[in-house]
């Protein structure tokens, strides 16, 4: 073999020096408020799994049923021969759960985000991008050629005159922001951006990949939240987080949907999701509207972990959801404490740069529904002795 690569391992050997080599951990088995991995049972605060579904007894009945009755995969994709009637179903219920006309499934929720992008804008028109949007949103801004401009995180003013100094006749103008944004834990000013798409008659695009599931009446997300239904053009989710399993939707006007259908690359080219993934989602939106202490209990264990990791002295940021980040800023720092805290019984990553800017180092957390007081108090324990230990608190 040719050593044409090796290149690469002096950039590996300065990404450990920097701090910044990722070392990703093995989970031993299912996820949940506590888990293994790496061969120890450590409290899980890295998942997503909001409201503790991945392992629900109920979405892995229905994923066994699926796969026994329609088989394991589907053979090709959704425009070709890998279209069943479970697919449809999905997104008949998601575009229910959203208040849209209609919904699209894709392989997941960064597949969504950047294959919408890219089939709804040209070379000719304009994408104004809150700067914390998530990379899928990065990446579908580049393939569609639009131009982009950037307005600083949450500034509706900025990104009114941006709007305004990029308007021009018969271009078009997307405005586009998370709902909840994935390192920080905010929740986007929405009222304000749907009024500055209003006045400029943008399309208003927003990503509630972290709200879906957590935000809103029944989980229902961040337009809910707001009460702005009929007033956002495109909702993006993902079926991976609170939801537990894998892919990702487009909510929005029938005529968005049957334009991805025929334009929407990663829809177009890759294979459909397969009769468990389908079933175990369904059954997830089941049980979202059947249980809805889940989401009462998520609230409760975000209030009481926050408050605890404030009263130990921790920088949690402007965090307002379950994702509750603990800013250290080092980068070294930052991994040893992670480090640390694995090998007290907590897993929480270390998120470092480019997920975030140099300097704004952390640990993440996320706690979920099915964490208990003994779970959340044991890990404020180790919190508080491994922040002493390394000089944070």
């Amino acid at each position: 073999m040719s050593g044409a690569l090796d290149y690469l391992k002096e950039r590996l050997h300065e990404l450990d020096e920097q701090g910044l080599l990722l070392h990703p951990r093995t989970l031993d088995g299912p996820t949940g408020a506590r888990a293994r991995f790496d061969g120890r049972e450590v409290i899980n605060l890295a998942s997503n799994n909001y409201l503790g579904l991945a392992s629900h007894p109920r979405m892995n009945e229905a994923a066994s049923r699926a796969a026994a009755e329609l088989g394991a995969g589907t053979g090709a994709v959704r425009t070709i021969a890998g279209s069943m009637a479970i697919h449809r179903e999905l997104e008949r219920r998601f575009a229910d759960f959203k208040r849209a006309e209609d919904a699209l499934m894709f392989q997941s929720g960064f597949t969504a985000n950047a294959g919408t992008v890219a089939a709804i804008l040209d070379r000719e028109d304009v994408i104004v991008s809150d700067q914390f949007n998530h990379a899928s949103i990065i990446d579908g801004a580049r393939l569609s050629r639009a131009e982009i401009k950037v307005f600083p995180h949450k500034d509706a003013d900025a990104a009114d005159r941006l709007m305004g100094e990029t308007k021009a006749p018969g271009r078009r103008q997307l405005l586009i922001t998370d709902g909840v944004f994935s390192m920080d834990g905010d929740i986007a000013p929405l009222p304000a951006l749907v009024e500055v798409a209003e006045k400029h008659e943008a399309i208003m695009m927003l990503d509630d990949a972290h709200a879906s599931g957590v935000l809103g009446k029944g989980g229902a997300g961040t337009v809910d939240h707001f009460g702005l239904h009929g007033r956002v053009d495109i909702q993006v989710g993902t079926l991976s987080k609170a939801i537990g399993v894998l892919g990702g939707f487009i909510a929005g006007p029938h005529h968005l949907i049957e334009w991805l259908q025929n334009r929407g690359r990663p829809y177009l080219f890759s294979t459909s999701a397969p009769p468990a993934v389908v079933a175990a989602c369904i059954a997830a939106l089941d049980i979202i509207r059947d249980e809805p202490e889940r989401l009462d209990r998520l609230w409760s264990n975000t209030r009481f972990f926050k408050e605890g990791l404030h009263a130990l002295g921790f920088d949690t940021g402007e965090s307002e959801t379950p994702i509750t980040p603990v800013i250290t800023g080092d980068e070294e720092k930052t991994q040893e404490f992670a480090r640390r805290l694995f090998e007290e019984g907590v897993f929480t990553p270390a998120i470092v740069y480019p997920t975030v800017a140099k300097g704004r180092a952390r640990v993440r957390t996320i706690v979920i529904a099915d964490h208990t007081d003994e779970d959340l108090n044991e890990a404020l324990d180790i919190f508080e002795r491994v922040g002493e230990e390394l000089g944070l608190l």
